[in-house]
């Protein structure tokens, strides 16, 4: 496969890698809180575990691909992410083994997600890459769309565990699609360059700017997702159920707006430049996050508006931030430079689970306007840091 056929074989099998994503954010309100006990800090860890699994893999897994072709990592992971995530709907007991395969299963897609992104990139022509990589990082947001209504609805009717065994099929779209893909080697490496030396990377301000932006992304994004269906289930109780949508229809609306966000965002970055387009999407979104805060107990109507707005504000410097660090990447530390990547956006993912778990219970719990506000106080307070970022990779280094 080359140029439209394989960018849009590996859109389709990132929908498939990522629909087993959210099943646990999407279904801890109404199924696992109330069966295993869980307090809020607590349900956040178990969503953060995923994102904490991933984490700790994605530095030797994305580093791999400096030295083994991307698509055979990117079809073990998917089959691992696959297998996890079967186990958690058959195994799972309570917290500490829900944690332990939760994790697994974000080991699994840390050999899916970069290790997919350089499988696409060595595929494609220069000229297509900036394009390419956003159609492919927009689609993260309709896998995840997909992920909580799937996993919604086959919870009603069929029962949590379903959700899990379901949807733990859908990466067998990514294994079907790396089993397509012509062999591309790696280009060689310098002598004496070892798998996990990251100090190239770090040397690199340009793509540090990305990477440290793109955390502060993350943490954002990855807190919303996590409790935007706890919070939207707030908003429904205390209006007598009159919260004009269902939770399961607004996590998928906010899901699914992420991708033309995405789109959007990384035209405006050709257009005005990335760092000015980007600084003003994330300061715009850390607003947005304080305002449905300060709101949360206020009209139905009003907080669905800033809610959709937050869902575009959220993800539409996604792709830019990636097409930046790929495009500023030195060619022969790429696998390096995307593992940085994703581990420093990954590990913010779960410290974001957790920490807006915590503010919840320290501020009157998920039953409290007064928590809510805490806790897109943290999501707004986080983003704001990629500003920051992105100035410091333009200033000129000491010396």
């Amino acid at each position: 496969m080359r140029g439209k056929p394989l960018v849009f074989a590996m859109c389709a099998g990132q929908v498939g890698n990522l629909l087993p994503h959210v099943v646990v954010p999407a279904v801890m309100v109404g199924h696992l809180i109330p069966l295993w006990g869980l307090s809020n800090a607590q349900a956040g860890l178990l969503a953060a575990s995923y994102a904490a699994g991933y984490m700790l893999a994605v530095p030797v897994l994305a580093s791999l691909t400096d030295r083994i072709d991307a698509r055979v990592l990117l079809g073990v992971g998917s089959l691992a992410s696959s297998a996890a995530t079967l186990a958690f709907g058959w195994l799972a007991q309570g917290l500490f083994s829900a944690m332990l395969l939760w994790a697994l299963a974000g080991v699994g897609f840390a050999g899916a997600y970069m290790p997919g992104l350089r499988a696409l990139t060595d595929r494609l022509d220069p000229g297509d890459a900036s394009r390419s990589v956003t159609f492919y990082t927009s689609s993260y947001s309709l896998g995840v769309g997909m992920s909580f209504l799937v996993s919604q609805l086959v919870a009603e009717t069929l029962g949590w565990r379903w959700s899990f065994t379901l949807t733990g099929l859908g990466p067998l779209v990514m294994v079907a699609a790396a089993a397509r893909m012509r062999p591309v080697p790696p280009p060689p490496r310098p002598p004496g360059a070892r798998l996990l030396d990251f100090r190239p990377v770090l040397r690199n301000r340009t793509a540090m700017g990305y990477i440290l932006g793109y955390a502060a992304h993350c943490f954002e994004l990855y807190g919303m997702r996590t409790w935007i269906v706890a919070f939207w289930t707030f908003v429904a109780a205390r209006h007598g159920g009159q919260a004009v949508l269902e939770p399961i229809t607004v996590s998928v609306l906010v899901t699914l707006l992420a991708m033309p966000a995405s789109i959007l965002g990384n035209e405006c970055a050709i257009r005005y430049g990335r760092h000015r387009a980007i600084t003003v999407i994330q300061v715009l979104s850390a607003a947005t996050a304080l305002s449905i805060g300060l709101m949360a107990g206020g009209p139905p109507g009003l907080l669905l508006a800033l809610v959709l707005v937050y869902a575009v504000t959220v993800p539409a410097d996604s792709g830019s931030l990636t097409a930046g660090m790929s495009a500023s990447a030195d060619p022969r530390f790429k696998g390096a430079t995307l593992a940085m990547h994703s581990m420093a956006g990954f590990g913010l993912s779960a410290l974001a689970g957790w920490l807006v778990g915590v503010a919840l219970d320290a501020f009157g719990g998920s039953a409290s306007p007064g928590g809510w506000l805490a806790a897109f106080a943290v999501l707004g307070a986080g983003v704001l840091a990629g500003p920051f970022a992105l100035r410091w990779s333009l200033a000129r280094p000491p010396g």
